[in-house]
């Protein structure tokens, strides 16, 4: 397997996609963050954050103090991969009416 295949997998994931682009917007706290990408369970956003960091996109910030606080942001090359997908994420949505007469037309075909 290349491994940029791997990488792809990671930052165009269900949840790499969102967690990518909500920290384009500011940096997070754990639970700002599961609000913000919304129906992620605690698992999957641990395990994404983790992916991310560990490939370099994400930055994490833990600061010893009660109770803890961790925040979450984009390094520099966060950033650029956060652009990337989010710039396909909203060609997606712009597209979404042909996207969907495309599937009528197919289905009607095969019907």
């Amino acid at each position: 397997m290349c491994p940029s295949r791997l990488i792809l997998e990671h930052v165009t994931s269900r949840w790499g996609v969102l967690v990518l682009a909500a920290l384009l917007e500011r940096s997070y706290r754990f639970s700002e963050l599961r609000r913000a990408v919304g129906g992620v369970s605690e698992k999957m956003l641990a395990q994404t954050l983790r992916t991310l960091e560990r490939d370099g996109f994400l930055h994490r910030d833990a600061k010893p103090v009660i109770p803890p606080r961790v925040d979450y942001s984009l390094t520099p090359l966060g950033i650029e991969a956060a652009e990337q997908v989010w710039a396909l994420a909203r060609w997606t949505e712009r597209r979404v009416d042909a996207v969907r007469a495309a599937r009528e037309a197919y289905d009607g075909a095969r019907a």
